[in-house]
This record gives C-alpha cells, structure tokens and sequence, in this order.
C-alpha cells in the first residue's frame, strides 16, 4: 500500500465494490470458483510446465506445494512435458522454493529425460510470470505453457498470465476442489486480488495511465 499506483488502484476497486453493493466481489468470486473447479489435470497436447511454489514450511514444501509438485509429476511420468520450470525465490528461508521443489522432484524419482529448469528471483505471481517469460524468450519463440498451481490460485495466475503474452492454460494440482473452510477463505482471498488486479488494469486503460498499465506488461 506504499506505491501510489497499488493504492490507487485499491481505493478504485473499493469504490465499484462499494457502488456495486458488493456485486462485482461476487461476479469475480464466482469466476475463480468456476475456473477452480473446471480447470483440467492436464494440458491438451504436451507442453511447458510453469510449477509456482509456495511459501516453505521448515525449508521444505509445505502441503499446497506438494500437491504442485506432485501434480508436475504425474505430468512429466505422463510424457506430457519434457520441461519444467520451477518458480519462486527466497520467501522466509535461505533456500528458494524452486530450489526446495526441485529437491522433492529428485526425491520422488523424477525422470531423467525431463529437463528441470529453476527460477529463483521472485516473490510473488507476477514476478513469477515475468522472469519465467524472460528465461524462455532467451531460448527463442515464448512456448505455450501449462500453469500448476493450487485450484484456488488458477484464475489469478491465468490473468496474468494471459496479460503478459503467455499462449498458456490452467492446469489443476488437486484432483477435485476441497470443500472445507480453509480452502473457502483462500477463494475468497484470491476473488478480492483478481478484482483488485483487473479492475486496476481496466481503470488505467479508461483513464490513460500508462504507468500503472505498465505495471503488468
């Protein structure tokens, strides 16, 4: 809430939501609870896999992040991609998180024709997203990628995605979506940042901001 841009783009979200009676919230609740629960468990045709980690749990992969891995796995066994990228740096502990889930990855046998590849200079999604798409243009032509994650994280990582360029598609970690109260709060978490994301993009175009437009580009 520091940057001038991210607040502004906070005090217009809450003002359509406010005016909205908290329809809109609901609209995008429900996009996030619709691609949570569509999204497939693998991609159409074989693919990049772009992994996001997670926050570490004693220098390890927590149970979110296992199911991540666990689900790049299958897709790798699979012969559904022969490369994985995996994202995330330092968040609370001296090893990265691609670091951590390329660790689990050999652990759990991971095949040897499987190109594993680590990205180590985020913190968050859009950064993710970012240096995964400048790791992959060095190579050439920017491939059409899968994205792992948690179902709650899915609509999020897709806009974004999307806004950057990527040719991509959601691929979901958890065989279907959990029904207990955790998992409710982090849909709701998660409808509030991509409301707070697009219409923050969506007000920047309106009004010509270029600076805070660029800001996912």
């Amino acid at each position: 809430m520091r940057d001038a841009d991210v607040l502004h783009a906070a005090v217009v979200t809450g003002l359509v939501v406010i005016l909205s009676a908290g329809l809109v919230w609901l609209g995008y609740l429900i996009h996030v609870w619709r691609i949570a629960t569509r999204s497939p468990l693998s991609p159409p045709r074989r693919m990049t896999v772009l992994v996001f980690g997670r926050r570490l749990e004693q220098d390890a992969p927590g149970h979110d992040y296992q199911q991540r891995l666990r689900r790049a796995l299958v897709l790798a066994r699979q012969q559904q991609t022969d490369h994985l990228l995996l994202l995330g740096g330092c968040s609370g502990s001296e090893l990265s998180e691609a670091a951590a889930g390329a660790a689990w990855l050999r652990q759990h046998e991971l095949t040897g024709d499987v190109r594993v590849e680590l990205e180590q200079d985020s913190v968050d999604s859009l950064e993710n997203l970012r240096h995964a798409r400048r790791l992959l243009q060095e190579e050439g032509r920017l491939p059409p990628v899968a994205l792992v994650t948690s179902r709650y994280h899915l609509a999020r990582c897709l806009l974004l995605a999307r806004r950057l360029g990527f040719d991509s598609i959601a691929v979901a970690a958890e065989p279907t979506l959990p029904r207990h109260a955790r998992y409710l709060g982090r849909l709701v978490l998660e409808a509030g940042y991509l409301m707070w994301i697009d219409i923050g993009m969506r007000w920047a175009r309106l009004i010509g901001h270029a600076r805070m437009a660029a800001r996912i580009s």
